[in-house]
């Protein structure tokens, strides 16, 4: 694995040790990277000796409220004044595992007039120009891994402790789907050894976060499998959308759908698969594929999106009836792509 640059780290290095309060936030509809990423830094911050607040944008599932520090998270959404003045108050601002400002929807106006300096950690293509320091690597399988590298640049690997190796390791694990992509660096399972060394419980991580779910959720998952995915063989493509009024009937939760996309991507020939989420103002969409066809070109070409290669997400701002409707129509200019994608 490449070295973080030297002059990142010492900067970082000079920023920890000056600051006194400082703030860490991650992305709107946190998921297990962002939350085990962003903890993990959280507890290592209190073994430098300092006072740090951890912020969301909003909730984040329930399979993820075991992990260690949860009790410590302020959601804006829940306590707006609250996060506000500690944004102002804040001598050090981590944004972790995301890369423009408005990926915090709502927050992003607080976070740019603030004065205290900016961190960007994350792995995803693209840094935005918000920060200070910027230690942003593709490379990486996960955030929570750029953290153990970025703990392990300052040396100071001696301060990870269980509930630090918890963490990283859910942000591991969740972010490669259980090692099934984005996890064929070596690094990756260096860290993970290391992580294991340290006693995790890796079995009882994954029972926490997939053996989890609510009866509702998986209620949700057999009617969209059933119902709501439509094949087109012709494409290698599946996709499954999920309306508002379907929500409601299956009472939806923050979470509920995560990994429903790969389900439709386990099928036989699939090689790219969609969700759509119908929300208030927007489709929500995630994106899968595997082998050479990149997702993430995709999502930014055609729905405002990004990410990895074989894992992105975008949005929509029209219904999801024509949402669906162009995705259907954009599938025939990548037909020679999807068939030629393995």
């Amino acid at each position: 694995m490449n070295n973080i640059p030297k002059i990142e780290i010492n900067e970082l290095n000079d920023l920890i040790v000056q600051c006194q309060k400082p703030l860490i936030i991650t992305h709107y509809n946190p998921d297990g990277d962002a939350m085990g990423s962003s903890l993990a830094f959280y507890h290592y911050l209190i073994k430098k000796g300092k006072d740090p607040i951890i912020v969301t944008p909003n909730d984040y599932p329930d399979f993820l409220h075991w992990l260690p520090g949860n009790d410590k998270v302020i959601v804006y959404k829940r306590n707006c004044g609250t996060v506000l003045n500690a944004i102002k108050d804040a001598d050090a601002i981590f944004a972790l595992d995301f890369n423009a400002l408005d990926r915090t929807e709502g927050l992003e106006k607080y976070l740019e007039e603030a004065s205290a300096k900016k961190v960007i950690m994350d792995h995803h293509p693209e840094p935005g120009n918000f920060a200070d320091i910027v230690i942003s690597d593709i490379q990486y399988s996960s955030t929570a891994e750029l953290v153990y590298h970025v703990i392990e640049s300052l040396n100071d690997t001696g301060f990870i402790d269980k509930d630090i190796a918890e963490c990283i390791y859910t942000g591991i694990m969740t972010d490669t789907g259980s090692f099934n992509y984005n996890s064929s660096n070596p690094y990756t399972y260096f860290v993970v050894s290391k992580l294991i060394d340290l006693k995790i419980n890796k079995d009882k991580i994954y029972w926490n976060i997939y053996d989890n779910y609510s009866v509702d959720r998986m209620r949700l998952l057999g009617y969209c499998l059933y119902k709501k995915m439509e094949v087109f063989p012709e494409y290698n493509t599946a996709i499954i959308s999920i309306t508002k009024e379907e929500q409601r009937d299956f009472n939806f939760a923050p979470g509920d759908s995560e990994g429903f996309v790969n389900y439709a991507l386990s099928i036989k020939g699939m090689r790219f698969t969609a969700i759509f989420i119908e929300k208030e103002k927007q489709v929500k969409i995630s994106f899968r594929s595997k082998g050479d066809f990149a997702t993430n070109k995709f999502a930014e070409d055609h729905f405002n999106g990004g990410g990895h290669k074989n894992a992105s997400g975008g949005h929509s701002t029209e219904s999801l009836e024509l949402t669906l409707k162009k995705f259907r129509e954009l599938l025939h200019n990548y037909k020679k792509e999807l068939n030629n994608a393995l």
